[in-house]
């Protein structure tokens, strides 16, 4: 899994995303569909983050977790024109792509590294968040059944009962061990990069069969919010393995 990390930051830098660039251009040109052509430039880039019209990129996140998601993005707007707006939307902002591709061929396309790399941020991250959303529920349906009002100290019990400590001591943790400043705002890039960091800390600190639940609760509350999405499924157990190892 290291080694499948390691290639992810090959030193072509930006030598090879204008390349990637190039290949999805030249690839719809000649009549290949555009989400084809677009998961081939995917497994073509190689920039970890990058800074376009202004705004910062992060595709990889603690050199393990890939959003590629957030790569198409970037991808797209260099063929905006060649796309419709209705299947540009669906698959960016609904998870909807225009073809649907078997989990091997999507595998294929992208390249075993990175889609290595986009299970560790579909289970910690994706899933993740809904495992705490679904953790949320379950807590603000006992406090109204004890006859508690409000939502005082629902955030915080939901991370006691998965992390062991409260939302501010974990955040400030996570902070300290990366070096950022202690603000009281957080950009939507390091919410992602402490959502991965939770994740790591609940594997380390619960046994497998705890793991295994919250895992489950987790996709089910995910499907249960999102639907049956070829983005957002469930990976076959047998690709998953290694990615979700601590």
């Amino acid at each position: 899994m290291l080694e499948a990390m390691r290639e992810l930051h090959i030193a072509c830098g930006a030598s090879g995303d204008r390349e990637a660039i190039e290949h999805l251009k030249r690839a719809i040109a000649e009549g290949k569909h555009w989400y084809i052509a677009l998961l081939e430039a995917i497994g073509l880039w190689t920039s970890p983050e990058e800074t376009y019209n202004g705004r910062t990129y992060r595709y990889l996140i603690a050199n393990e977790a890939f959003n590629w998601l957030l790569l198409a993005e970037r991808l797209i707007y260099e063929v905006a024109d060649l796309i419709t707006e209705e299947e540009r939307d669906n698959l960016l902002f609904f998870g909807k792509p225009p073809l649907e591709l078997a989990e091997k061929e999507f595998k294929g396309l992208i390249g075993r590294s990175k889609y290595c790399a986009y299970l560790n941020y579909f289970y910690g991250v994706i899933v993740e968040g809904a495992l705490v959303m679904a953790v949320e529920e379950e807590v603000r349906k006992e406090h109204r059944s004890l006859g508690y009002s409000g939502e005082q100290n629902i955030v915080d019990e939901v991370y006691e009962r998965l992390y062991g400590a409260d939302q501010a001591t974990l955040l400030r943790k996570f902070r300290m061990e990366r070096g950022y400043p202690l603000r009281r705002s957080i950009s939507l890039s390091e919410l992602e990069e402490f959502t991965y960091w939770l994740f790591k800390h609940r594997l380390r600190r619960c046994d497998k069969a705890r793991v295994a639940s919250d895992t489950k609760k987790g996709l089910e509350e995910l499907k249960r919010r999102r639907g049956a999405s070829q983005l957002w499924r469930e990976p076959s157990p047998c690709e998953s393995q290694d990615a979700i190892e601590p």
